[in-house]
């Protein structure tokens, strides 16, 4: 749903004096939940969750140097650059041959680039641009809507952080019957992510064999579809971590209608990684079985989601609505259940 009233863009605008991150590790997900909101028609309560978040933000990074054309390859993955890493973005978009979508240029560009590196920042700075990518093609260029983008692919590129070294295992033929088969990491238990993503040694193998863009598209849908719907029974095993299974190659779906269809198959296989590699990272001992309180409607279930106002579960609620279908909605619901609500 198009975002009519201008509230979108001023939370944006809002935002883009906050950086990606505090703690100098956390990541900032407000621009995520409010362009989550308002898509479903609730830009209303935008400002409002907002005022909630807002101690959770800090002010936007000091500049280093500026990246180049010439140099950038030095400054990808290095957290220091993020300032000047989206300064960058909002110099490339402005300076793109195509003043109507500049965007898609710089997009179609970057996106090969950045793909490899999707594993940093646990995710979310593909998951920024898929937002970003989504609000741009759904509700049309504005000046917030692009620096939006900007901060999200430099964030991305700060974060750039390749996994190498995996053992492909024997798989499945559905995402869901693969994701089953994902083996967990040695230790689960132990470290955050970037320690977690590193003892990650084996993942199964799924849709190696796909090469024509229409189905790999296909195959990234089943595979969200299958991702959201084991949240309900697998969350526990990390009630905000796994929800990255669903909404990073979600993201990565989102975008590809605004990138070149040569790029996506190699789409479909990063993201099989991120979300197999999520999954194997936070794999609870075993699976619940889980039924919802009562039958809900999807607004029943998107008004819950912003009543307990944790981001992720807004995120993952925005992603089952996607789909909309029983299974998703009890995903939602089970996080819901799981997390720590946010509060004042």
């Amino acid at each position: 749903m198009t975002d009519t009233t201008g509230i979108l863009d001023e939370a944006l605008e809002r935002l883009h004096a906050s950086g990606p991150e505090r703690l100098g590790r956390l990541t900032n997900h407000a621009p995520m939940a409010v362009e989550a909101l308002a898509a479903h028609g609730l830009s209303g309560a935008v400002h409002r969750w907002l005022d909630l978040y807002a101690p959770k933000l800090e002010e936007f990074p000091a500049r280093v140097s500026p990246v180049t054309d010439a140099d950038w390859r030095t400054a990808l993955g290095d957290p220091r650059r993020a300032a000047d890493w989206i300064g960058y973005f909002e110099r490339r978009m402005a300076e793109a041959g195509d003043p109507a979508q500049p965007w898609r240029e710089v997009l179609a560009e970057w996106w090969p680039r950045l793909l490899p590196g999707m594993y940093g920042g646990s995710t979310h700075p593909v998951i920024r641009v898929g937002h970003a990518v989504r609000t741009l093609e759904e509700g049309g260029v504005t000046a917030p809507r692009l620096a939006e983008l900007a901060h999200g692919l430099g964030y991305w590129a700060a974060r750039h952080h390749p996994v190498t070294g995996i053992t492909p295992v024997p798989g499945a033929e559905s995402a869901a019957d693969a994701l089953d088969a994902v083996p967990p990491i040695p230790d689960g238990a132990d470290g955050g992510f970037p320690a977690r993503l590193g003892r990650v040694a084996q993942l199964p193998v799924w849709a190696p064999s796909v090469d024509d863009p229409e189905e790999a598209r296909r195959r990234l849908t089943e595979l969200v579809r299958a991702a959201t719907h084991r949240y309900a029974t697998h969350g526990h095993g990390e009630e905000t971590m796994l929800v990255h299974a669903a909404t990073a190659p979600n993201a990565v779906l989102r975008t590809l209608p605004a990138l070149p269809r040569t790029l996506w198959v190699p789409s479909l296989h990063a993201a099989w990684t991120a979300s197999a590699a999520v999954t194997a990272m936070y794999a609870p001992d075993a699976p619940v079985a889980y039924e919802p309180p009562g039958s809900f409607t999807a607004e029943e279930v998107l008004e819950r989601a912003l009543a307990h106002g944790d981001e992720h579960v807004i995120k993952l609620t925005d992603t089952a609505l996607d789909f909309g279908d029983e299974r998703a909605l009890a995903a939602a619901l089970r996080a819901v259940e799981l997390s720590e609500p946010l509060t004042a």
